[in-house]
């Protein structure tokens, strides 16, 4: 088979990249995907029930860049939606991230926004040299809130203490000296009309993207003609281990459907403290969905399984740099993506990486040429 473009992973990145290519450039383009769907994690589908969940845990769009927003918008209208979470410590529901009203709620006190600047500030460590998440926590609201709320869900989430991880992992966390209880303060925000999956269809609606599922790149590749591949794997499988296994924390997803309209009192609730899973999701609140039933989802993060987050280490991070140096000497080959760029990515970010290399392939384009290999 001769194709101009060939794709590897129908996630987010891959997606964008196969519509920009058959809508602009017009060139037929091979999706190669090992899953039995297209759109990556943020694949959602009916249960039995007919609920719409999300199969690889919550995905909540927002974003402050209107590029990504506007470009999106061609494949789905948006359902207003502001994310809100709950934490559960001490027996009681606090919002998160932090605020003044989590504060409040914390400690049954009754502070305006300038009094908790103040009580943070008494309650911070000082910390001479930022250099972990543990530092990044213990320097913004001391040893007492580090301990309820960070520590524990961190160590689950992770498997090591907050002490060994990248500052960059609780630094995503942000703390509001004000009364939003908005996980995101983003300018767009929002969910599909009609899900993911029926997004990522429209974006691939073009006679000129083909779709290879359940198939691992690597048993086909060799059959095909290309000038040019797009790879969205992981960057360690594309080398065949050559500096060894990346490493990544994973995810198992329990998801448990109830005989009631409604589950809990926020679409996500963390659990730092108790229980061996993180968080709850319940996806009725996430979707706006009507059904006199409730689907949740429980996570309970693994060492083993499907590479979700790249650990943030500087031992993991120095083993990337291995092939990363290798990436740059290929002439043919795009990575991009989490798995390929081992970077955490929120979806908006994804489309833009994605964006911005078609923008980049698109002036090689014209002028590129040369021989198909294969």
């Amino acid at each position: 088979m001769e194709f101009k473009y060939v794709i590897v992973g129908a996630g987010l990145a891959g997606l964008t990249m196969a519509e920009r290519i058959a809508n602009e450039l017009k060139e037929k383009v091979l999706v190669i995907e090992k899953r039995g769907h297209i759109g990556g994690n943020i694949y959602d589908s009916y249960n039995d029930d007919g609920i719409l969940i999300h199969n690889y845990g919550p995905h909540i769009f927002h974003t402050n860049d209107s590029g990504v927003y506007e470009y999106l918008s061609e494949f789905t209208k948006w359902n207003d939606f502001w994310h809100r979470v709950l934490t559960y410590v001490d027996g009681n529901l606090v919002p998160m991230p932090i605020t003044v009203e989590t504060i409040n709620k914390l400690y049954n006190l009754n502070l305006d926004c300038s009094q908790v600047e103040k009580f943070l500030k008494k309650q911070a460590v000082e910390i001479e040299e930022i250099k972990t998440s543990k530092d990044v926590a213990l320097s913004k609201v001391g040893k007492d809130i580090y301990e309820k709320i960070f520590e524990t869900y961190t160590r689950k989430q992770w498997g090591i203490d907050p002490s060994e991880l990248d500052t960059s992992v609780i630094s995503r966390i942000p703390i509001r000296l004000n009364r939003d209880t908005r996980y995101f303060n983003d300018k767009y925000q929002g969910m599909p009309s009609h899900g993911y999956t029926r997004m990522c269809e429209r974006m691939t609606a073009n006679k000129n993207i083909k779709i290879m599922l359940q198939t691992d790149y690597k048993e086909v590749i060799d059959q095909l003609d290309y000038k040019t591949l797009i790879y969205t794997g992981s960057a360690d499988e594309f080398y065949q281990y050559k500096y060894g296994r990346l490493s990544y924390r994973s995810i198992n997803f329990v998801f448990e459907t109830h005989d009631k309209s409604e589950y809990q009192e926020a679409p996500v609730v963390n659990y730092p403290n108790d229980y061996d899973f993180t968080r709850i999701t319940e996806y009725k609140k996430l979707t706006n969905q009507k059904n006199d039933k409730t689907t949740i989802g429980k996570e309970f993060p693994a060492s083993e399984g499907e590479p979700y987050y790249p650990f943030p280490t500087k031992e993991c991070k120095a083993q990337f740099a291995l092939y990363e140096e290798e990436m740059k000497e290929e002439e043919n080959v795009i990575f991009i993506g989490r798995l390929a760029e081992y970077r955490y990515y929120n979806m908006d970010a994804v489309v833009r990486r994605a964006l911005d290399a078609f923008e980049n392939l698109k002036k090689s384009h014209s002028s590129c040429g040369g021989e198909l290999i294969g």
